[in-house]
């Protein structure tokens, strides 16, 4: 039985824990005694710690996140009880700011802030050896050396491999300081040692990986590192490979753009935060662009390459109201990403959007994922027809299941009025944002086009008609595929 169990809630089960890969990796001598224990959203509290208790520990490490808060709280609370001896050790983004105001921190012998590698072999160590525990509850983790860390990477087995997305890093922090994100508070950008890394890479693709997501926070800002990583995918390019890189849209110099132009199309994704495209906003969240460049790089790659652009706006940032934000929309889908992400501007714990607050009159829901409810410039009703927009817009618009209709939205008049009035329809006639069916869907969207749009009914008809045909393709392409490979 293992006296370490690392264990948390991951969002989805294809969503393997990383960082709990990390620090077992990294438990040096005790690694033999410790291991992997991961759930997703879908088990109870009662049965995680079933599942923990199960295996006699005497610590449990749990990493915590926004997403899963409150069932971490349920747990440790059935764990402090049923098994008031085993020690209960905290780490993650969640409770690494503003730790004892939390309800999931008190039941909890210590909390690790930051990166845990080094403070959590080094507490284990002590625990275990029976040595005198630490008396501070709080253990603030200084960055560690990563030349210094032991690679995670073997610690993905064959089922991670064939049903798990497989999530790799090859810098931490970030040179920004935007006060929404987490990142604000960390000193630079530090970088893996790129020849040990390679080898890494090189060793899962031998594995049989074919996807791997960079959690790198800004990936082209070093630029000789990400063009030497480029290089090499590009080198062992196999079938099937697939890269998710995050980019800083404003900087794209050409030795980027050759490495990135060379791929075959459908091989990388590129995660664009561009937030907002009002330059006062951004100025004021302390995350200044050049927007022109910005635009200019983005068209180049949706001309250019076969790269799939997934870009972000937010809504709520300070300053901002309803029709700057529609022009920011407006102006980004004149552009065609393959996908634009409409968030609401979440409260992270210790982020310095907190400064903003009272000038903006900010008020956030208590509860997780900390979502704005309204501001200065957006009221608590606005907001919530901006939520529906953002999730029907991902059902319609960034799918891939509408491409006709999405062409029909974006490439007349405003495409953010369009959409909305669409949104406001589909809710006023279905009262559902979730489990809609997908031919329901299409049901809706056909006699949206009509009623909420003013489309007649026949081009409306020809338009989802296109898409349920392209959707039928598509199936019977994957059943066609899912036979061979049987």
């Amino acid at each position: 039985m293992p006296d370490i169990v690392l264990t948390t809630l991951n969002a989805r089960y294809r969503h393997a824990a990383f960082g709990l890969r990390c620090l077992l990796a990294n438990l040096g001598a005790l690694a033999d005694r410790a291991m992997v224990l991961e759930f997703d959203l879908e088990k109870t509290p009662a049965e995680m710690a079933e599942a923990i208790l199960k295996r006699a520990p005497q610590i449990v490490g749990i990493g915590v996140y926004i997403w899963n808060a409150e069932p971490t709280r349920k747990l440790l609370a059935i764990l402090r009880q049923v098994r008031p001896e085993v020690i209960l050790v905290l780490g993650g983004p969640e409770v690494s700011h503003e730790t004892f105001t939390q309800p999931v921190t008190v039941l909890a012998d210590y909390v690790i802030a930051g990166e845990g590698e080094v403070a959590f072999r080094e507490l284990c160590q002590r625990l275990l050896a029976g040595e005198r525990r630490p008396t501070a509850r709080l253990i603030q983790a200084a960055p560690p050396a990563l030349d210094a860390l032991a690679a995670p990477y073997p610690l993905y087995d064959a089922r991670d491999i064939h049903e798990r997305v497989i999530y790799v890093e090859a810098t931490r922090g970030c040179p920004f300081k935007c006060a929404f994100c987490l990142s604000a508070l960390e000193r630079g950008v530090r970088s893996f040692p790129l020849a040990p890394f390679l080898a890494e890479m090189e060793r899962l693709l031998q594995r049989g990986v074919r996807q791997f997501k960079f959690v790198d926070r800004s990936f082209t800002v070093r630029l000789t590192p990400a063009c030497a990583i480029l290089d090499f995918f590009y080198a062992h390019h196999v079938p099937g490979l697939f890269l998710h890189f995050e980019m800083v849209p404003d900087r794209f110099p050409e030795a980027l753009r050759s490495s990135i132009q060379r791929f075959p199309p459908g091989s990388i994704q590129l995660e664009i935060g561009l937030q907002s495209l009002n330059p006062e906003v951004l100025a004021r969240i302390d995350r200044p662009r050049k927007i022109a460049q910005a635009a200019a790089n983005l068209a180049w790659l949706r001309r250019e390459t076969g790269v799939h652009l997934h870009t972000d706006l937010i809504v709520g940032l300070p300053g901002e109201d309803l029709a700057s934000f529609a022009r920011g929309f407006d102006r980004l889908a004149a552009l065609d990403p393959h996908e634009i992400q409409v968030g609401i501007l979440k409260r992270l714990r210790g982020a310095p959007l907190q400064r903003h607050v009272e000038p903006f009159r900010m008020v956030f829901d208590p509860e997780p994922p900390y979502e704005l409810l309204g501001n200065a410039q957006i009221d608590f009703m606005t907001l919530r027809r901006l939520k529906r927009f953002a999730r029907y817009w991902d059902l319609i618009g960034n799918s891939g299941r509408f491409p006709t209709t999405r062409t029909c939205l974006l490439h007349e008049g405003s495409p953010f009025t369009r959409f909305m009035a669409l949104s406001d329809w589909i809710y006023a006639t279905s009262g559902q944002t979730h489990q809609i069916a997908l031919p329901r869907l299409c049901d809706l969207v056909e006699t949206g086009l009509v009623q909420a749009l003013g489309l007649s009914a026949e081009l409306a008809a020809v338009t989802v008609q296109a898409d349920r045909q392209y959707l039928s393709q598509k199936k019977a392409g994957k059943s066609r595929q899912a036979r061979h490979e049987g």
